[in-house]
């Protein structure tokens, strides 16, 4: 499938600030099942641009801006083409072993319910079953049916409240199959949803690494793997270590954020 991505960030700070620091994972990577045709980062002022790589080979853009500064837009374009591999990943920059990807985090950490949860489920021995049932199980335990506005994106608080938005069941499937020594990792991207004519939001989703076949991507929010309507740009431990946008700024007061993303088979509007 051929897509389009068109994303938007617009800060507004309440008092001028002097610097702004910011690093951009909002570029999409080769690997199988997915190929950059294009792609451009702007910025509404002069700014200094420094691309890179991460350490989890997550394509990178540092941005510096002189002040003094109340408002400044990163527009982000670009055209993917993507194939179905059943999320299967494959040819992709993979600069840690799977290893790495079990230790816990703030928002993944395992608390004495969801190891019983996990327990309770008497996964199959074998590997690639074992990592469907648990995605599978994942997805009935949450209420999906209505919008999640705000809480907290914890594994263990989606566990509780069996509620959560994208992130939230994307860590609570990582911190399930951390339990069951699946190396589990954060994905973020973008999702087409044609069967919705609004504006489509980035999206997130959770890799387990499985012996035999390598990392393979689960949607616990959705119900599925990946398909052809997944843009697959940055991976962590976490969403914070794979968020679009993390950074500092000098300078006091408040800041507002909004974030308009478009991502279908149509160039989105300019």
């Amino acid at each position: 499938m051929r897509l389009y991505v068109s994303h938007r960030t617009e800060y507004r700070f309440s008092e001028a600030q002097k610097r702004l620091v910011q690093l951009l994972r909002l570029t999409p990577g080769n690997h199988a099942g997915q190929s950059v045709v294009s792609w451009s980062i702007d910025v509404d002022r002069d700014a200094r641009l420094k691309p890179g790589r991460d350490g989890y080979g997550n394509e990178t853009t540092m941005l510096y801006v002189d002040g003094p500064l109340d408002r400044i837009a990163i527009s982000v374009s670009g055209e993917v083409l993507t194939e179905d591999r059943a999320g299967l990943l494959g040819a992709a920059a993979e600069p840690l072993p799977p290893l790495h990807f079990l230790q816990p985090t703030a928002l993944t950490r395992a608390d004495a319910a969801l190891h019983d949860y996990v327990a309770s489920l008497q996964l199959p021995g074998d590997p690639l079953a074992g990592a469907h049932m648990l995605a599978e199980a994942v997805h009935d335990h949450l209420v999906l049916d209505e919008p999640y506005v705000g809480g907290d994106h914890s594994a263990a608080i989606a566990l509780a409240d069996r509620k959560a938005d994208a992130q939230g069941a994307a860590h609570l499937l990582i911190a399930a199959a951390r339990t069951a020594h699946y190396p589990a990792r954060y994905v973020a991207g973008h999702l087409y949803r044609p069967y919705e004519t609004d504006t489509h939001a980035a999206h997130g989703w959770t890799e387990l690494y499985v012996e035999g076949f390598g990392w393979i991507g689960f949607d616990p929010h959705e119900g599925r793997c990946p398909t052809e309507s997944y843009v697959r740009v940055a991976i962590g431990l976490d969403h914070s270590q794979a968020a679009p946008i993390s950074g500092a700024r000098i300078g006091g007061g408040a800041e507002a954020l909004a974030v308009d993303v478009h991502v279908g088979p149509e160039p989105g509007p300019q």
